[in-house]
């Protein structure tokens, strides 16, 4: 629950250079993995298991601070009202609340496959960070040269997520696809990590994984404005959270239930590499992927525009520096990708 909030806040305010935004807001997780990873290795030498896990409670209390100080704009733009003639009834009460949720966009392809490639790549992105440490140990490496390990990835997540969402930024590429780009990468790092037999391997193809996996925060959801608009952007970003916890609670037992019965980590990585690559598969079906220039702006479904077929088929693409909060929605010449450039 506590990203959530947040993602809203920054997503709903930056319409421009969202993805660097983002990347900036999640250094903190990369900086995190760098420092806790030897200091909880430490605690549990120190205090036990029990006692560390009490003391990252106690830290966690300063989030209440911070959460309080998290607020967004407000949308000049109100959902849909419904008749007040119709106020008291069931129906009305169903639809206010649909309206309120965004429910309409569970019924919208580009949103429906752009939450099941994020729920393949989530239920494998947590995996190395659970195993990997494990993994090391078990191919013979010492305590404190396993969680080195782990902090180096988490190092290069950070500046992954910085340097990559300036790079999705500049429009050289259009963001879906520097997401499915980086998603690519990321599975084949996964794949290698359980075949580097030396600690110097381990650790480059770590510190490449740390780097590529960074895109799958601030590029990711860079992509959710561009599908379902600014309008539905909260409701949204709360149907993307409930879905996406199905991805970690079967991907993570998975891979300890593999690790289980064949002895080692081997599998458990290939199968995650190989969830991330269908990841980027996934993406590569949304409508327009192809197309080297970025559709239209969707717009919310209201009884005015019903029949102007305003229902967003991938309006997803608008590049974040074009995106405006005009209510008049403007149009604006579609940026156009070194692609394009070529094809001419």
């Amino acid at each position: 629950m506590t990203p959530t909030p947040m993602l809203g806040a920054v997503l709903a305010t930056f319409t421009q250079r969202r993805s660097l935004a983002v990347g900036l807001a999640f250094c903190g997780i990369g900086l995190s993995s760098f420092a806790f990873n030897p200091l909880f290795q430490l605690m549990v030498e120190n205090y036990t298991w029990r006692g560390a896990l009490l003391i990252l409670g106690g830290l966690s209390f300063s989030l209440i601070p911070c959460g309080a100080l998290i607020h967004t704009q407000k949308n000049s733009e109100a959902p849909v009202q419904v008749d007040s003639d119709r106020g008291s009834s069931c129906s009305a009460l169903l639809q206010r609340i649909s309206t309120y949720l965004e429910l309409s966009v569970l019924f919208e392809r580009p949103f429906l496959t752009y939450c099941l490639a994020f729920i393949f790549s989530d239920a494998s992105y947590f995996i190395p960070y659970v195993h990997l440490v494990a993994h090391s140990r078990l191919v013979g490496f010492s305590d404190y040269q396993s969680a080195f390990i782990m902090s180096a990835s988490g190092i290069t997540n950070v500046l992954g997520r910085v340097v990559l969402g300036w790079f999705a930024d500049l429009g050289y590429m259009r963001i879906i696809h520097s997401a499915a780009l980086s998603l690519f990468l990321t599975g084949v790092f996964t794949l290698l990590l359980p075949v580097s037999g030396s600690y110097p391997a381990l650790i480059v193809v770590s510190l490449l994984y740390g780097f590529t996996s960074g895109a799958l925060i601030c590029i990711m959801y860079a992509v959710l404005p561009m599908i379902v608009g600014l309008e539905r952007l909260n409701g949204a970003m709360g149907l993307l959270q409930f879905l996406l916890t199905g991805g970690p609670l079967v991907g993570v037992p998975l891979s300890g239930w593999l690790r289980d019965i064949t002895g080692n980590y081997t599998v458990s990585f290939v199968v995650a590499g190989g969830f991330i690559i269908l990841s980027s598969l996934t993406l590569s079906t949304l409508p327009h992927f192809f197309s080297c220039t970025d559709p239209p702006n969707p717009q919310r479904n209201s009884p005015d525009n019903n029949n102007k077929g305003t229902h967003s088929e991938m309006g997803p693409m608008k590049h974040p520096s074009i995106i405006t909060d005009k209510s008049d929605h403007s149009e604006m010449p579609s940026q156009t990708s070194s692609c394009a450039t070529a094809s001419n």
